[in-house]
């Protein structure tokens, strides 16, 4: 009889033990993007542009100077300008892209999470977020130009950064830059040729905070994506860009690699000719006159730091460019 109570006692321990353990098991489960309503405020952009070698930078091909700040981007008003720099109270949002540049704009997705009432599965939508001009968006994106005597490749220094303004969340680890070197006009061209340009002669994306990760992204790493990651000194983690409207009724999970919706993203990166990557990125080569370049800031949605426990936090991008691979840190 004793013998009885005693597995009775025992089982209903088990039963009591499996209880708390899936507790804290759904307790601990985060998921990439956000739920809700939740966003991350862009607070400010500053962009620092070293003139050495006779190299110059301008909103509008016409006013050239050595530094760019909020203003200059905003006030910029050339006849096609189209930059998108989200202010409080307008906050940005994560939103995706597969690296695919259309008329001389990076193709971006906006995602929802949504539970599919049938079988609980998380399912990712998105809808295209196209930029327009003004401080409201899901992102920020601007066009600079960059006036130059010679052709000559235009680096990324140390002293540029993505960082927390205010409490940090950990969604800075999920910020990406993209740069497009759309073309270039010779020397003498005047500002109207030069802000007429659109293409896409290169494009690098820049993933500046990639070797760190808090607690959350972590488990969001592994619970999400199967990705085993500690939270510093790790490598790239690879991971799928959005390329393409997704509808619910598509049934897209949200760690699906559908190829119809996605393609892996690479980003810089190794540098050229060995320097050391947390020193300098090759973001573009300039040549002899004038080049445009569109320059996009946005929170990745695909990112496993991009989690519910990130949302709300401020954000600073700092950038700093050199012609000069030795130099300026």
């Amino acid at each position: 009889m004793k013998k009885k109570r005693d597995r009775k006692k025992r089982k209903i321990l088990l039963a009591i033990i499996m209880i708390l353990f899936t507790a804290v098991v759904l307790s601990a489960s985060t998921y990439a993007w956000f739920t809700a309503n939740r966003t991350v405020t862009v607070e400010s952009i500053d962009v620092t542009v070293s003139t050495s070698t006779g190299l110059q930078i301008s909103v509008d091909a016409a006013n050239w100077k050595s530094i760019v700040t909020n203003a200059d981007i905003k006030g910029a008003t050339w006849t096609g300008v189209v930059n998108q720099l989200p202010t409080a109270p307008n906050t940005a949002v994560p939103v995706s892209t597969a690296g695919v540049v259309n008329a001389g704009k990076l193709e971006m997705f906006k995602g929802t999470i949504e539970a599919d009432a049938t079988s609980g599965d998380n399912l990712l939508t998105a809808v295209k977020s196209t930029e327009t001009l003004g401080t409201a968006g899901d992102f920020v994106v601007f066009d600079l130009f960059f006036q130059s005597t010679i052709a000559q490749t235009v680096y990324l220094t140390s002293n540029s950064s993505v960082v927390a303004k205010g409490t940090a969340t950990g969604i800075q680890n999920a910020a990406r830059v993209a740069f497009i070197k759309e073309g270039s006009v010779a020397a003498g061209s005047t500002a109207a040729q030069a802000q007429g340009i659109v293409g896409s002669e290169s494009v690098k994306i820049w993933e500046p905070n990639y070797d760190v990760h808090t607690a959350n992204g972590v488990a969001n790493a592994l619970n999400v994506y199967g990705i085993t990651v500690g939270q510093t000194s790790g490598g790239k983690l690879a991971y799928n860009g959005v390329k393409a409207p997704i509808a619910k009724a598509n049934g897209i999970r949200l760690n699906s690699t559908d190829e119809n919706y996605f393609s892996p993203v690479t980003t810089v990166g190794s540098v050229e000719a060995g320097i050391p990557e947390s020193t300098y990125i090759n973001a573009f080569d300039v040549a002899a006159g004038i080049t445009k370049v569109r320059i996009y800031m946005w929170i990745e949605g695909q990112d496993v730091d991009c989690e519910d426990k990130a949302s709300g936090g401020s954000l600073t991008y700092s950038l700093q460019f050199s012609i000069d691979s030795s130099s300026g840190s």
